[in-house]
Formats: structure tokens, sequence, C-alpha cells
């Protein structure tokens, strides 16, 4: 197959773009270009041809891999999963996440944790931090240490207070805010050890 002309993107930095005779162009990166040393007017056998698609895939895949993690953090299997979207073979995918965790720009435990500290600050319970790193692709192994990164206190304690204002609450919004702690994944028993400890507050401030 002969290169009719090889030239350097306009709208892409880094990549290159290689015109075939048969009017198909390849989009390679400049790595590419060195690594296999081409220019206009050479001819390609087939088996040259195809380790350079190959060759380019890998490449175009790693940096769209870098461009996504670089807009938002992300589990591996996440961006595994949008490379895939966009086109990219699993075996694509999975080489450019290998790559980005090997340059440490992917961490499945660092992501679980700031997960943790991100919806525990927002007073959401273990239960539905659970479901959130469930959703978010990161492996269960990972869940109970980066759980180790909740707020310290009772965000419980925190909600009632924040809701309440040194209030006893009558039946009708003890229910509701009972059921608002239960959404947002704190156990039963918690919230109702947490309904104890406010009661005895408050008496005692009768008192």
């Amino acid at each position: 197959m002969r290169i009719e002309r090889v030239e350097l993107s306009q709208h892409k930095k880094g990549r290159v773009l290689v015109f075939l005779e048969d009017g198909a162009c390849l989009k390679i990166t400049e790595q590419e270009l060195l690594d296999f040393r081409f220019q206009a007017g050479d001819e390609l056998d087939g088996e040259t041809l195809e380790r350079l698609k190959a060759a380019a895939g890998l490449s175009n895949t790693r940096a769209a891999a870098a461009d996504l993690i670089g807009r938002r953090a992300m589990s591996r299997r996440d961006l595994e999963k949008k490379l895939r979207e966009k086109g990219a073979s699993e075996a694509e995918a999975r080489y450019a996440a290998e790559w980005l965790e090997a340059i440490g720009a992917i961490n499945d435990a660092e992501y679980a944790a700031a997960l943790v500290r991100h919806y525990g600050g927002r007073g959401y319970g273990p239960s539905y931090i659970r479901q959130k790193l469930y959703e978010k692709g990161v492996p269960k192994e990972l869940w109970e240490d980066a759980l180790e990164e909740l707020p310290e206190g009772s965000p419980i304690d925190a909600f009632l207070a924040s809701r309440l204002r040194g209030r006893a609450p009558d039946e009708k919004e003890k229910r509701r805010l009972t059921n608002a702690l239960l959404r947002r994944g704190f156990a039963w028993g918690d919230v109702k050890a947490a309904w104890v400890r406010r009661s005895e507050a408050i008496d005692y401030d009768e008192d």
C-alpha cells in the first residue's frame, strides 16, 4: 500500500494523518511516525500496515484515556467502559488503563477514599456510600478500608442538630427525619441510638 501524503493534524496536537492510495486515512501519533520511519511515497506491505494500525490504536486510546482522566477522577472500570464506548477494543482499553495505573494517574483505592470523604462530608451514611462505590465501579475489596475515611463524630447527630436546632420534635417530624436518615444510608440501630442520645440531652437540659 503506497503512502500518498503525511500531514500534521490541524485540529489535534500530536496527531499525524497518513493518507493511503486507496483513499484511507490513518490517524497516528508522532511516536508511530518516529518508530516506523516512513514518508510520502513509501510502500507499506500488509504486515507493516497492520502493525502500524495496531500501534496507532494503542497510542490513540492512551491519549483518549489521559484526556478522560484529566477531566474528572474515575475508577479503572469506568475508564475502560468509556474508552470502549469511544471505539477502543477491550485490549486497547485495558492497556491504556494499565498504563495510567503504572504512572499513578488512576488509583482505585485513592478514588474510593475520595468518594467516601465526599459523601460522608455531605452527611450520608455507610449504606448509601457503599451503593455509590458500587455504582462507580470501585472493587468491593477496597470498600471497608475506604470507609475508614468517614468523618469523625456522628453525622446522624449533626444532621438532627441542623434540622431541629434544639427543638424537641413531635412524632410526625421524628418519623420524617428518621426516614430521611434511612434513605441517606444509616442503619436503623444507629438512628435509634441517636434519638436516644438526643432525648437524654433534652431531658438533661430541661432539668
